[in-house]
Formats: C-alpha cells, structure tokens, sequence
C-alpha cells in the first residue's frame, strides 16, 4: 500500500512540478509581459543586432491600424500587439457618454464624438503577416487624452494559453490564440488626471490576474480568475491617477503584488489582497512601474521632484521612514528602470540624462551623463546580454554597454517616432513605431 501511495503521489505531483519548469523556462524565452519575462525590461536569453539598416538585420515591417503606445508582447511564433482606431463616424447621441458633473472642471481634454474600435492583433513572429485581428469594443470615449497618449497604452500579457488584453473603461478581456472570446469583464468608468488617459498594464499569477485602477473617482486593485473573469477580491486604494503597472513577485514562500502610486507604494498579499507594508514618498503622477532586486522593491516617480525608494520585501506596516535606500535626485517621469547585473539604469525625467546605480545599495555608479543623439523618451529601456536599447520620441534608436560609463555601439534611425517600449525575443528586437511594428533580426 505504501509502494502504491507513493506511485500515486508521484504520478499526480511531478506532471505539475514539470509543468510549472516548463513554463518559467518557456517565459525566459518569450516576452509575455510588459517590461518582459522577469518584469525588468531584460531578455535574459537574448542576443539582437546592434546595428541595422534598411537593407541588413531587418526582417520586416508591418503597418499598423490606429494609433497606440503599448508595447508588444510575444509568445511563440505570435507577437500580440494592441491598437485604438478612429472610424471618423460620427456617434448617435445615445452612444455618447454624459460628462461626470464632478469631474467636468478638471479635464484639460476634450471628449471626441466619434466611434473609436479598440482592438488586438496577432502577427506571425517570422513574417509579420497578420493572423487575425478581433475588435474588444466600438464605443465612443467618456474623455479625451493627452496630446502624446493614446487609448491603447495598455501592454497585453499571456500565460501561453490565454491572451488577457485591458482596455481600461472599455473593458477586460480573454482571448485564446486563435482569436476567440472567452470572457470579458466590466470595471467601470475610469477618470484620469486632467483627462490625460488611461494606461496601465496588468499582472499575473498562476491564475490569478490583478488590475490597478487608480484614478480621480474611487480608486482599487481587483483579482480576477483567469478562467472565468470572477472577481477573487477588490481592495480599495486611497490614490489618484497613477499610471504604473503592477509587479507580481514571490518571497518567503508568499506571492505579494507591489503597486506604485503618488500617495503610497504598497505590498498586497496576491492571494487575499491585505496590505503587506507600504511607503510614503513619491511624486505626483507615478508612472515608472517597479522592479525587484535582492528581496528589495524599488519604485520610482519623476513629475516635479525626484523619488527612489527601495523597501525589503520582508517589511510589514508603514516603512515610511526606513526604506533599505533612497534617492531623490535624476528619477524618470515616464520611462520605467532597466535592472541588468545588479544595477538600476534610468533617465532624468523623460530626457536623456542617464544615471546608473547599485541597485542593493543606492550606491552612484554614475550620476545623470548625457546620452548622444537623443532628446525626450517616453520609452523604458530593454536591454540582453551587457547591451542596453534605448529609444527616442523621434525615431533614434540608441544602443549603449552595460558598464561603469556611458560607452555608445551603435545609434539608429527608425524614421517614425517611437513611444512604445522595446521587446526582445531571441535574436529579435521588437520596435513599435508610430505607424508600423518593426522587427530587427539577427542571423
């Protein structure tokens, strides 16, 4: 009998415990996220050139529907990109939404009154070519956004069966990969910020997907079963507009989501959605999404001030005053940091300004050195092997060593602007530009 219990034992236990291997191994090979398989805008299996031109390393080019800024996400041979497209057909009365009387005075945007589809796309990773492209909705937004946005900001992100695309006040939705709905779910109406847009990427967890809805109405985080779309649970948050994705890590046996926002940073335990700790400190508008280093959160926020904060994962309560560092100078504003060998790599604001420090220490590496050829970036670096790919607003592409100085191997122009972040797969740079999607390969 106790043979036989341990047969049983092993049959129903090692398919999981392989499957669960193959899967951390199959997201190192993939981007199934934003900011990548580790969440810190590094590839860690990859290798794409460093230099191209129109005739060597790129592999194709597609043209794009709409507008968008979400970076792509790949899984396989599918590259999964998402888009908002102006029809310019103009919206019955009942279709357009009434303006929130609380909100009105502070929008800085106007709302448009045409039909706009929000939609995804599945390309095929070798070619290019289209798959297959689904419209999640065709409504009219409640508000406008900033000049530089767009209403598809939202990276997608995979658990290489499903596809989870957010589209804020349009929705959650559950795709398989060859295109069909599985379900889809309501959170209602959000309010940005001066009507600058919405934007912020959801987290996973086995299956488990989390959503941050900060905004100028009644802000929370929300669970969602990943099978279903069944809310698990919904915690308030006392914030305003942020615009900072989410960050799943495991530690000391507990998964925790760590949220940044203007108000606090906090710790909720992934599986009750209780705050573990939080900490006070950053700026207004957080967007810069955190990364995890050593058992550290660090999260940072760049808007009129400077703010890095790095916080044990272990802490409980408020560590407000007892962060493991800080630094309050040269933070970005939009960009995310880059984590690559131990080191934080960020720029000032959103110019190029480069700064590059011990990420378990605080420890300045170097301090704020300028970067050739670029100007403004919204983009957050990428980065494989010791090589760090950063992109302009105007189209440069600037590739620069990991190190201790700033040492340029290659500068770029892609010949449309570029708001969205890199993704690398392999030997491919993902790049996605105003109009078209662009892959650089390597041989």
């Amino acid at each position: 009998m106790k043979f036989r219990a341990i047969c049983a034992f092993l049959l129903v236990v090692c398919p999981a415990s392989l499957r669960a291997d193959e899967l951390e191994k199959s997201r190192l090979d993939n981007w199934h996220q934003w900011r990548g398989p580790q969440a810190t805008g590094v590839a860690p299996n990859g290798d794409p050139p460093v230099k191209w031109d129109a005739k060597t390393n790129l592999k194709w080019k597609t043209a794009l529907p709409g507008r968008g800024s979400s970076t792509p996400i790949i899984w396989g041979d599918n590259v999964f990109v998402l888009s908002a497209i102006d029809t310019g057909r103009q919206a019955e009365a009942k279709d357009i939404p009434a303006p929130d009387p609380k909100f009105v005075g502070d929008k800085k945007t106007k709302a448009p009154t045409n039909y706009f589809q929000f939609v995804v796309l599945c390309l095929d990773r070798q070619t290019g070519k289209v798959r297959w492209q689904q419209t999640t909705a065709e409504k009219v937004p409640h508000e406008g956004h900033h000049e530089t946005h767009s209403y598809a900001a939202f990276s997608p992100i995979t658990d290489g069966k499903f596809l989870y695309v957010l589209f804020g006040s349009r929705g959650v939705y559950c795709y398989d990969f060859a295109g069909k709905l599985h379900w889809q779910r309501d959170l209602g109406r959000m309010e940005t910020r001066y009507g600058w847009g919405e934007g912020c990427a959801p987290a996973l967890h086995r299956d488990t997907l989390l959503v941050n809805w900060d905004h100028e109405g009644h802000s929370f985080i929300v669970a969602l079963d990943t099978r279903t779309g069944v809310v698990r649970w919904k915690v308030d948050r006392d914030e305003v507009s942020s615009w900072a994705t989410p960050l799943v890590v495991e530690h000391a046996g507990k998964a925790q989501v760590v949220v940044n926002g203007t108000k606090r940073v906090r710790g909720y335990d992934v599986a009750t959605g209780k705050v573990l700790w939080e900490c006070g400190g950053q700026t207004v508008n957080a967007i810069p999404s955190p990364v995890v280093s050593d058992g550290l959160a660090i999260c940072m926020s760049g808007y009129r001030g400077s703010a890095a904060r790095a916080i044990p994962l272990d802490s409980t309560g408020d560590v407000t005053e007892k962060p493991a560092w800080r630094h309050d100078r040269g933070t970005p504003y939009v960009p995310s940091p880059l984590l690559l060998g131990g080191r934080l790599y960020f720029t000032q604001g959103n110019t190029q300004l480069l700064t590059c420090l011990d990420a378990k220490t605080g420890k300045v590496i170097y301090d704020r050195e300028r970067l050739p050829g670029l100007t403004s970036l919204y983009a957050s670096p990428a980065a494989a092997r010791d090589r760090i790919y950063l992109c302009g607003r105007d189209g440069t592409v600037l590739v620069i060593k990991a190190g201790d100085k700033v040492e340029v191997l290659a500068n770029h122009s892609l010949g449309e602007g570029i708001d969205a972040s890199p993704a690398i797969v392999g030997k491919q740079l993902f790049l996605r530009g105003e109009k078209h999607l662009f892959c650089i390969a390597g041989e």
